[in-house]
């Protein structure tokens, strides 16, 4: 016993004596100059090509200056010490000020076709028959074209759709598939659509996407008297 508890205290004061000579301030100091094992630029130079170093993704970060007196509002919360924003600018808080902010539906540029083509793609992607089955007559009155929706609901290959169309649905597909977008993919939607509406639309989707989630969970069905639109294995 006497052994044990002589080894245990040796290996206690070992501990103190490493601890004393790596202080908080000394780790902490090492762990800034090498995050990743590599120096700042070393890993500004690693990032893809179409990722800004500045904000670490496709988009670089927003200026003040750019903004409308309410966005000018929203970028000051985001940097003020008392920001509830856990990432500050460089999270989902500053590439939310690349958009319109507030309510979507609402303050979005996006047309209606668009953003009912969107409400498909997610439903789709989703499987969420009510979604759909609630949407599609609203697609076909804001003019989505009945071919484009059924290229969506039997996910069909995109030869013959409008570029931006296509653009909006290929995004879809990757995000809710592969849980990833590929460089051409982006760089077609921000080219067909513009910053602010990819924006817009990104949010846009993940608000039904949120919405299916809700409709899955509780097993919401359709009326008795609607026939379900979407096939669903």
């Amino acid at each position: 016993m006497k052994t044990i508890i002589t080894l245990a205290a040796v290996l206690c004061a070992a501990a103190a004596t490493l601890w004393i000579g790596h202080s908080p301030s000394t780790l902490a100091a090492q762990e800034l100059a090498s995050p990743r094992g590599m120096t700042p630029e070393e890993y500004a130079a690693s990032l893809p090509s179409d990722v800004f170093p500045d904000s670490r993704s496709r988009i670089p970060l927003i200026q003040r200056e750019e903004l409308d007196e309410e966005g000018k509002k929203a970028y000051d919360s985001r940097v003020s010490p008392d920001s509830t924003s856990l990432a500050g600018l460089q999270g989902p808080g500053g590439l939310q000020l690349h958009g319109s902010g507030g309510n979507i539906r609402q303050t979005t540029a996006l047309d209606r076709r668009l953003q009912e083509l969107a409400r498909l793609v997610v439903s789709r992607e989703m499987d969420q028959v009510f979604e759909w089955t609630v949407h599609e007559p609203v697609a076909l009155r804001e003019g989505l074209e009945p071919a484009i929706i059924d290229i969506i609901r039997y996910r069909q290959p995109l030869a013959g759709v409008g570029e931006k169309e296509a653009a909006i649905i290929q995004l879809g597909r990757e995000i809710f598939q592969q849980h990833k977008v590929s460089s051409d993919t982006f760089a077609r939607a921000l080219q067909q659509l513009g910053k602010k509406n990819l924006i817009d639309l990104c949010y846009l989707m993940g608000e039904y996407a949120t919405t299916a989630v809700v409709l899955h969970a509780v097993d919401l069905h359709l009326p008795y008297d609607r026939e379900p639109l979407l096939p669903v294995p």
